[in-house]
């Protein structure tokens, strides 16, 4: 089977696009984790799928991959992409696109500048539908990790999020603690794991861990967490310049059952055919 494909970036973020809805395609996770390998594959942090809406009021269906074979639930980079995708390659001329994610949908708008802007939705901030084990809902949570205790929020953005704050992200712990706090057993379902360092109320540097895929360039829904944990902390205004290792993101949350905005660029970078 031929299929064609078109690999991207979000602030180094990376990703193989397919379009299934003008061609069928059939993944697996054998397959994605064939595909994903930088030496003998296409190489890429996420796969996301364009498949037609389920449902009447939606102009698509959005399906991540990560590079383990794993689905996972949304994807803020990958969403910023996936907007452009469907323009450039006139699947939609519309400059607001509603996508169905697995855990509900997102709403994209196109910018003059290329740029992306992506209506996240509200966090989800109770344990249970994070999911994050806790007896009730706090802003920081004492995890026990690695023979030490950390203090972390935990913050649903469709995926699950752990927030710590950290003084320097250069030499945060990212390649030990990440892994261990990822797969942590009060996070049932694994979790993206965010270092956050603030700079000052409007501006924070970022490094995330990500589920599935390890540390990336950039994690668009790491940094709607990151935000939102800083805000809840008290740290942070309405509006934060978001400075990750691949580049910059504007979030903006009001606060509590309001919808995290994200805005940022979305580029390609070649197109081809594979056999899969």
């Amino acid at each position: 089977m031929l299929v064609r494909f078109t690999k991207m970036h979000g602030l180094g973020n990376d990703f193989m696009v397919i379009d299934a809805v003008s061609q069928r395609v059939r993944i697996t996770p054998k397959i994605v984790r064939k595909l994903s390998d930088r030496h003998l594959g296409i190489g890429f942090d996420q796969l996301l799928l364009v498949e037609p809406p389920s449902r009447p009021d939606m102009d698509f269906r959005y399906r991540i991959y990560n590079a383990d074979g794993s689905e996972v639930e949304h994807c803020g980079n990958g969403a910023r992409c996936f907007g452009r995708f469907v323009r450039e390659r006139r699947l939609s001329i519309k400059d607001e696109i509603h996508v169905e994610t697995a855990r509900g949908q997102a709403v994209l708008y196109l910018l003059p500048d290329r740029q992306v802007d992506v209506d996240m939705g509200a966090p989800e901030l109770q344990p249970a539908e994070i999911p994050f084990q806790a007896d009730q809902q706090a802003v920081t949570y004492s995890v026990e990790v690695n023979g030490e205790s950390v203090e972390l929020s935990a913050v649903s953005m469709g995926n699950p999020h752990g927030v710590l704050v950290v003084d320097n992200v250069d030499s945060a712990p990212v390649e030990t603690l990440g892994p261990a706090l990822e797969a942590h057993p009060r996070f049932p379902q694994k979790a993206n794991i965010g270092f956050m360092q603030v700079v000052n109320r409007g501006e924070i540097r970022l490094r995330v861990y990500e589920r599935g895929a390890g540390e990336t360039l950039a994690c668009g829904t790491g940094a709607c967490a990151a935000v939102v944990a800083g805000r809840l902390r008290g740290l942070l205004d309405e509006e934060v310049l978001v400075h990750l290792p691949g580049g910059d993101l504007r979030i903006r949350w009001p606060g509590e059952g309001k919808a995290v905005r994200m805005t940022g660029p979305a580029t390609t970078v070649f197109e081809g055919q594979i056999y899969l």
